[in-house]
């Protein structure tokens, strides 16, 4: 039976012997080092309640929209898959529909992802086929009903010292609470504030929402009473642990406005009467106010832009957002950021960590503006760059023109949970071979190659997301 890619110490290592030999001994000296998940959308709850994965396909497929993305374009349909409230598929079915097309995943991030969750979570070293999906499943659903697999217990094996999670504005965040309460919890589960909602009038019903940010926090409806409700629900998030909010904006205009016409654009918003060249600016400038409270509260910025989310109108209607659709864009940072840079670039203690899938800007516009400013951090490679060979890219790209340590450190993004370490044990790997080869050209002595390799994956986040 054909087996799955051999994840020894040669995995993701450079081909070259002398090379690889340098690359082998940089990633051991980091391998075991605890997870910094400073950005990320596992549920708090799925930690809190610590309820067991139903089946293996709720594990490994219906959360993780890299995976299901592949089946969709292959003409599986969504409904196909599990997804949509009101489908009714067995999760076997849909099991076995990915086996099937399992090459389908060769050469792709996903399919190294995993690969890497198959061999190490469940000793399974076939690749998978529509012959051996109901064994697979049946050996994978075995093991879901063990107490070393519910959430809490893969959280202390995948040795994850701190995992922010998402949340909207008016989260109340119990359970982040009710985990830094817990004394039988070592881990910290951090919140992030993601006002994305909030700030862009072309969001639906965003009228109500403002409402209802408003009415929690008993704030009149003007422009002054809007910031003051923000300004209340970052501390509230603040208080609850977080340390960063997470922007994720079609594009990273920004623009500051007077008062007045702040005002007269708030008005506009709520009532829904802004054309797009206002509503625009209103998202500019709202990103303004973000910064400068950033600059006031320590919530570390990030940005995330340059996608259009839900491309495909029907998908997003019938199954809602987060489905595999968002496409990205060609994004501008330079005079996009200005505004918001000649203001806040160099505030102290401001935190701003700026991501793309645009990967011609890495080298053009991030390395250098964060080669400057010393708020800017560069954004590890996100989404569609989270793969072996642009990883690599990326780094050689940012490193030259801003240094290891101007980037963020690795960012998994990931609503998959149990993907979470071998996304970082990938980007340990790849940081170890690029290190090796600037050793073995006389770029990096050996010593100083040791030593970034483990700031890489402790100290930059660490400073970077004031851990």
């Amino acid at each position: 039976m054909p087996t799955l890619p051999d994840l020894a110490d040669g995995y993701l290592m450079p081909a070259d012997a002398q090379v690889r030999s340098i690359a082998i001994d940089l990633y051991e000296s980091v391998a075991d080092l605890p997870i910094l998940s400073p950005h990320g959308h596992v549920s708090p709850r799925m930690i809190s309640d610590d309820v067991p994965f139903s089946d293996p396909t709720d594990l490994l497929i219906t959360h993780d929209h890299y995976v299901t993305r592949v089946l969709h374009s292959a003409g599986h349909e969504l409904s196909s898959l599990g997804l949509g409230g009101g489908s009714q598929v067995a999760p076997r079915d849909v099991w076995r529909l990915f086996a099937a097309n399992w090459h389908r995943y060769a050469g792709t991030a996903s399919g190294y992802w995993l690969t890497r969750e198959l061999e190490t979570l469940f000793g399974i070293t076939e690749e998978l086929s529509l012959h051996n999906a109901d064994e697979l499943y049946d050996r994978i659903a075995a093991e879901l009903w063990t107490p070393g697999f519910r959430p809490r217990a893969l959280f202390e094996r995948f040795r994850i010292e701190v995992l922010a999670t998402t949340d909207d504005p008016l989260d109340d965040l119990s359970e982040h609470r009710a985990l830094a309460a817990d004394p039988t919890f070592s881990g910290r589960v951090l919140p992030t504030f993601r006002p994305d909602a909030y700030l862009d009038p072309d969001t639906p019903e965003f009228g109500v929402r403002i409402e209802q940010l408003l009415s929690a926090t008993a704030q009149r409806t003007t422009f002054d009473g809007y910031l003051c409700a923000l300004a209340e629900r970052r501390a509230h998030f603040v208080e609850n642990g977080a340390v960063s909010a997470d922007h994720g904006v079609y594009e990273p205009f920004t623009a500051d406005l007077d008062r007045s016409a702040a005002e007269r654009l708030f008005s506009g918003a709520v009532r829904g009467q802004l054309d797009p060249d206002e509503a625009r600016l209103f998202r500019g400038h709202m990103l303004m106010q973000m910064a400068g409270m950033s600059v006031e509260d320590g919530l570390v910025m990030t940005l995330h832009p340059g996608v259009r989310r839900n491309h495909h109108s029907e998908t997003l209607q019938r199954f809602g957002p987060d489905m595999g659709h968002d496409i990205p864009v060609r994004t501008e940072y330079v005079e996009n950021l200005r505004p918001l840079l000649q203001k806040y670039g160099v505030a102290p203690g401001f935190h701003l960590v700026l991501f793309t899938i645009d990967e011609t800007t890495y080298s053009r516009e991030i390395a250098p503006l964060a080669g400057f400013y010393p708020s800017v951090y560069i954004g590890a490679p996100w989404w569609f760059l989270d793969a072996p060979d642009a990883i690599l890219r990326w780094r050689s790209s940012v490193t030259e023109t801003a240094g290891f340590y101007r980037s963020s450190g690795f960012i998994d993004d990931t609503r998959a949970f149990c993907s979470i370490p071998a996304r970082h044990d990938t980007s340990r790997r790849l940081d170890a071979a690029f290190l090796a080869r600037l050793v073995h050209e006389g770029r990096v002595s050996l010593p100083m190659a040791r030593r970034i390799a483990e700031d890489l994956v402790d100290t930059i986040p660490r400073e970077v997301f004031k851990l």
